[in-house]
């Protein structure tokens, strides 16, 4: 996969320099050329001195092949404009903006841009929006065989019972992450689309756990239920505002 990153600072370079060790092709973009010279001198990625959100710059970088674009310039506005255009106008699936504005963040986060403001900054944090699931857990125990990990899940499970997306699982759902806001879920709380569900989840049971949440919920015609009427999509509807208690 190809990954372009906008902002060559020191956590441009991080991420950069983490992505290409790990086998990714990866783009960096900066208006500063000297900028660069934090990535070393063995980054073998692209270099592109520009704007990262003007389209001449984007495609230079490679961004009509890339499979994710993260923004992590100085600026909010520079950050979020280059996340949307690589969105909206080169369809980049996955896209990530460094938001240094929590209340902006939060703006942006329902906007359906995964955000990461910088007062909980961290590289690793990053590394989640952008590579495929599973591919930085969250939490891991002592004993390497418990984690807790975001897993994507497919649209079939929107309107559907967390409790059984468990049930089908053998996994802990531990918290949602709704319209930037945490939960926990309850009996009733119902999957909504643009939710972030945390799981938790033997290590060696991550590859079925995921299976059961790309798959959707067996039998089409399951029991769905939305909140009571109709609330699947809309954040907080489900399980009442708070969302808090465990699941049962």
């Amino acid at each position: 996969m190809h990954i372009v990153i906008m902002g060559c600072g020191r956590v441009g370079a991080a991420l950069a320099r983490t992505l290409e060790k790990r086998g990714y092709g990866v783009a960096v973009i900066d208006r500063d050329s000297a900028a660069f010279r934090r990535l070393g001198p063995w980054f073998a990625g692209r270099r592109v001195t520009g704007m990262g959100f003007d389209r001449d710059t984007l495609r230079e970088a490679g961004i009509e092949e890339a499979g994710a674009f993260a923004a992590v310039s100085s600026g909010d506005n520079s950050n979020i404009i280059a996340a949307r255009v690589a969105r909206e106008m080169f369809g980049v699936e996955n896209v990530a903006a460094r938001i240094y504005d929590p209340r902006r963040a939060e703006v942006y986060q329902r906007l359906g841009i995964p955000t990461v403001a910088t007062v909980r900054w961290t590289a690793d944090q990053m590394l989640r929006r952008l590579l495929p699931t599973g591919a930085e857990p969250l939490w891991r125990d002592a004993t390497g065989e418990m984690q807790l990990a975001e897993v994507a899940f497919s649209p079939a499970w929107v309107g559907q019972l967390v409790s059984r997306l468990q049930e089908e699982s053998g996994a802990r759902v531990a918290f949602v992450n709704r319209a930037g806001e945490p939960m926990l879920p309850n009996a009733q709380t119902v999957v909504q689309d643009g939710d972030l569900i945390q799981v938790m989840m033997r290590v060696a049971d991550m590859g079925d756990v995921e299976a059961v949440f790309a798959g959707g919920p067996s039998g089409a015609s399951g029991a769905s239920r939305s909140g009571g009427s109709g609330s699947a999509g809309r954040p907080g509807a489900a399980g009442g505002s708070s969302g808090s208690g465990a699941v049962e």
